[in-house]
């Protein structure tokens, strides 16, 4: 099947997903008053979901795209992170919030005895697919919600997190969790995005969509979406020294790199990687689409180096703590 082709048909399961939840735009384009930002406020407070975050039915939706343009490239900033963990061969080790495995497959290729968790079954889906066609028997994944694991305590030896407990709605909750299953002396990983105004592509996307949508107000930045809670680093210290770590440290010298060839490349990795971007590009018609993409290609291919490739970064914090 021609590349044109098999993204029409990657897509057609997430446009008719997105159609059932159209209204439901993440709080990114909706201009707050006073009034229901305190409301806001008070609900991230309380550590209730809101408007930020996306249902489960969503993540199903993206899961495919998210498998094919996401998971592949998130295995060098895995490696570098486990790294930092020390993790050995033959040691346990729990990713929550897994997607379709983009921390827990290279734990496993290193010899961990690996368990992915995520509230998609989808993800858990493809994540089981993945690790049958590597061969990897001591790889498992369960179907979970992050604020309640339900492992005994003290039952793995290291457990982490990438670019998944970063954005739910009770991040506190779910790393105590974290913290909880994890065997004394044994190490938490959590992987976040830094500040998103160095966030390339996320900002080539946002241009490119005021361009054919001039209403588009932008992100929120008080409070921001989920996905940046912890994007200043002394947040991200915080939070993993208050669910129960010491010796907590936040590296935030690790970059990740996105590698595209055309505008197409970074929409696809776009709408893959997380359910608000497709809930934006809902509404918009087919003109402004086709427009929106030709703007995101003219800039990719104006930043394109001499093998047409060009390479966008984006910002991290690696946290590392020991219970």
């Amino acid at each position: 099947m021609k590349s044109s082709q098999r993204n029409v048909v990657l897509f057609v399961e997430e446009g008719a997903a997105f159609a059932e939840l159209e209204g439901r735009h993440l709080g990114l384009s909706r201009k707050e008053t006073p009034m229901n930002s305190e409301m806001h406020h008070e609900r991230q407070r309380e550590h209730e979901p809101d408007e930020h975050f996306a249902p489960v039915e969503a993540w199903n939706a993206i899961a495919r795209g998210y498998d094919s343009y996401v998971t592949p490239g998130e295995a060098d900033v895995a490696k570098s992170a486990l790294k930092l963990t020390g993790l050995e061969a033959g040691q346990t080790f729990l990713d929550v919030a897994a997607g379709t495995g983009g921390l827990s497959l290279p734990a496993a290729r290193l010899g961990a005895k690996v368990t992915a968790t995520d509230w998609s079954p989808r993800m858990v889906e493809l994540f089981e697919a993945r690790a049958r066609k590597e061969g990897f028997r001591d790889a498992v994944a369960k179907v979970m919600d992050c604020h309640e694991l339900g492992f005994p305590d003290d039952t793995f030896d290291n457990t982490g997190s990438q670019f998944g407990v970063m954005l739910v709605p009770d991040q506190p909750k779910a790393l105590r969790e974290m913290v909880r299953v994890t065997k004394p002396g044994g190490h938490v990983l959590l992987i976040a995005y830094g500040p998103p105004a160095k966030f390339e592509g996320l900002q080539i996307f946002i241009d490119a969509l005021r361009r054919v949508n001039p209403a588009f107000e932008g992100m929120p930045s008080d409070p921001p979406p989920l996905e940046f809670q912890v994007s200043d680093p002394e947040v991200m210290r915080a939070r993993l020294t208050a669910a129960g770590l010491r010796n907590v440290t936040v590296n935030t010298q690790h970059q990740e790199r996105l590698e595209l060839r055309s505008g197409e490349d970074l929409w696809n990795w776009s709408l893959g990687s997380n359910p608000i971007p497709n809930m934006l590009t809902a509404d918009l018609s087919v003109e402004q689409k086709s427009a929106m993409r030709a703007r995101l290609d003219e800039t990719i291919r104006a930043r394109a180096n001499a093998h047409g490739v060009a390479v966008l970064t984006a910002p991290l914090n690696i946290g590392i703590g020991t219970k």
